[in-house]
């Protein structure tokens, strides 16, 4: 899915060229990769996690909790990279919008 993102952004960049700061396009590229990375982190670490269960070998469920601990601080990093990425392009926006429209004093 975010690859999809990913290129919406690149079409988005590619036909709006003169639009945006592309120190801005930048960071919000390399968020959504990190966010990428992660999720594909939980991805790996879940069927991890189903595979220990359905052996019911108990060595492979005491490791179950440290990869659910991985997998809840995972979540979190996740929260936080969208938390970023949302205040960093709240503020773009709005640092646009003043450029485009400076008040008259």
């Amino acid at each position: 899915m975010a690859n999809n993102t990913n290129k919406k952004l690149k079409h988005h960049r590619n036909q709006d060229s003169d639009d945006g700061n592309p120190a801005v396009w930048a960071t919000i590229d390399k968020s959504f990769k990190q966010v990428q990375s992660v999720l594909d982190r939980n991805r790996m670490l879940i069927q991890q996690v189903n595979e220990n269960h359905q052996s019911k070998i108990q060595d492979n469920m005491v490791k179950n909790v440290a990869l659910i601990q991985e997998l809840n601080g995972n979540i979190s990093k996740v929260v936080s990279l969208y938390s970023d990425l949302s205040s960093n392009f709240s503020t773009a926006f709005q640092q646009q919008h003043s450029n485009e429209h400076p008040k008259e004093g």
